[in-house]
């Protein structure tokens, strides 16, 4: 990493001599209080909470300490509505000072001329690369030999989401932990059509799930993941060095979308998943209508999240267990790389009015003097150090203050902004409880763990793949969301037809750019 930051201060002083013979950023902008307007737009960290209030005192930290007025919008929870919140801005030049994007939003503003470089900027916040910044992670949002924003690592925090399952169910009606395929099966009847929970109504399923699509996790996205990794054919792309490519060309890819459509057929996977919304699933799951799915560790597991759940079901258990195993005794969770699926962006329109300095002094605050503050509040009030120097919620004068605390939430919206997920990071953000309505110890570090020890395929730097056209992805998501939902039967000849117009919108030149482009990285393993 010394190494890293030793060659971005080199990129600073060159960039610093050819601004100097040439154009010149202006200065920033001053209001009459001597302050700095910074807009950010910005993906909450915790998506059921608010924004952070109007009164929040790092606020006035910020206003006094680096002379900035920080102006926060925050973004729709689900990516698909900020990616196109994102685009309008950029199309009526209207873009924040800085934002929080996707890869694939940031190649399309990039390519506007609308981002600028901020490959000068990593020099003048010396703690927060040290930190934050690996070089996948500066690989990642890298294009055309310029770094057009700040991707931080994954830490130790990859492979943070797993299969999660009705334990109590299963005890219900006498089943065990399913293992393979033919027995996940077999479960999700069963959760559907034998009343689970016993209340005696129709009103649950095997699966729950919605489309949650990254810039490496296909057409039906990482919810589905699991029943794809049985197949051996998990995520966009096969990065294996016998047979690289875009796995919807295997046969297996085939044999797995035959296994979705028979869960869709039969029913047992709660039928609105293809158009709900990640705020409707999480609704769902809480109030005990799935019994497996895939979930992130602290959205089920934080004692925000998990407090609605227990308090509308006092017995109810959930437990980790492996993802399926396949006809070729293949299993995987997923895909997982050791970069964020985010990037924090510089506006061209910030540069040219001088605010990149300032903008890198801000986010060098957040991971030095600020850290704590982002990470979990106000000290002595939402939290306390212990002699290890971890924040804690125990001895606060008011409990219900701590960190952990959803009415706290709000207050750590941008606490991704500071983390980069160390082991003490992680022992204060998912601190062990007892729950309040059922008594039951829990522990999303516990969880995380639970989850990162099941099969994964790791695809480190798979974030820098290339990206199929509009009309190419399109057609794609639409055509596997046909095949699912019914509107057109899945059968060879069919699945052969969509696959050939693939092959007309391009598919075949994205695979072959894909492969040059892994070969060229060394991203094949």
């Amino acid at each position: 990493m010394k190494r890293l930051i030793a060659v971005l201060l080199l990129i600073t002083v060159t960039m610093g001599l050819l601004i100097a013979g040439g154009a010149k950023e202006s200065e920033p902008l001053v209001d009459e209080n001597g302050l700095t307007t910074i807009t950010f737009w910005y993906n909450p960290a915790i998506v059921e909470a608010g924004p952070p209030p109007k009164d929040w005192f790092v606020f006035d930290i910020i206003r006094e300490e680096l002379g900035i007025n920080l102006e926060l919008t925050m973004l729709p929870a689900a990516a698909n509505d900020r990616d196109m919140r994102m685009l309008t801005a950029g199309a009526a030049d209207m873009l924040p000072d800085m934002m929080s994007l996707r890869r694939p939003v940031m190649v399309e503003l990039q390519k506007q001329g609308l981002l600028a470089e901020v490959d000068d900027m990593f020099a003048l916040m010396p703690e927060r690369t040290e930190k934050m910044y690996s070089e996948d992670s500066i690989k990642y949002a890298t294009l055309d030999g310029h770094i057009y924003g700040f991707a931080p690592s994954t830490g130790d925090i990859k492979k943070n989401e797993g299969i999660l399952i009705r334990k109590d169910w299963l005890d219900n009606l006498g089943l065990d932990i399913p293992h393979t395929l033919e027995e996940y099966m077999e479960v999700m009847r069963a959760f559907t059509y034998d009343d689970p929970d016993g209340n005696g109504k129709d009103d649950t399923y095997g699966y729950g799930a919605f489309i949650e699509i990254t810039s490496y996790e296909e057409g039906l996205g990482r919810r589905l993941d699991p029943f794809f990794g049985a197949f051996g054919c998990a995520g966009t792309w096969d990065l294996s060095k016998d047979n690289p490519g875009l796995n919807i060309y295997k046969p297996e890819y085939y044999d797995a979308m035959c296994f979705i459509v028979q869960m869709c057929k039969e029913g047992v996977i709660d039928p609105n998943w293809i158009s709900q919304k990640k705020d409707d699933f999480k609704a769902a799951w809480k109030s005990g209508k799935y019994g497996m799915m895939r979930e992130q560790h602290a959205s089920y597991a934080a004692e925000s999240n998990y407090a609605p759940f227990d308090a509308n079901f006092p017995d109810g258990e959930w437990i980790v267990i492996d993802p399926p195993v396949g006809p070729e005794g293949k299993s995987a969770v997923g895909v997982y790389t050791n970069v964020n699926d985010g990037v924090i962006a510089v506006s061209q329109r910030a540069a040219d009015e001088g605010k990149k300095p300032i903008i890198a002094k801000l986010l060098e605050w957040m991971a030095g003097p600020g850290y704590y503050m982002i990470g979990w509040g106000e000290e002595g009030v939402n939290f306390v150090l212990n002699d290890r120097g971890v924040p804690v919620t125990d001895g606060l004068a008011d409990p219900s203050l701590g960190f952990t605390q959803s009415a706290v939430q709000p207050l750590l919206q941008l606490k991704g902004l500071a983390f980069y997920w160390g082991e003490a990071e992680l022992e204060s953000r998912y601190p062990s409880y007892v729950t309040k309505v059922s008594g039951k110890p829990m522990s999303a570090l516990t969880t995380l763990r639970e989850m990162q020890a099941c099969p994964w395929i790791k695809q480190a730097g798979v974030d820098i793949m290339p990206l199929p056209s509009g009309d190419l992805q399109r057609y794609y998501e639409q055509g596997l969301a046909e095949f699912v939902s019914g509107n057109k039967e899945l059968n060879e000849t069919s699945w052969a037809a969509f696959i050939n117009q693939l092959d007309k919108l391009g598919a075949r030149e994205w695979e072959a750019e894909g492969v040059k482009t892994a070969e060229k990285n060394n991203l094949l393993y």
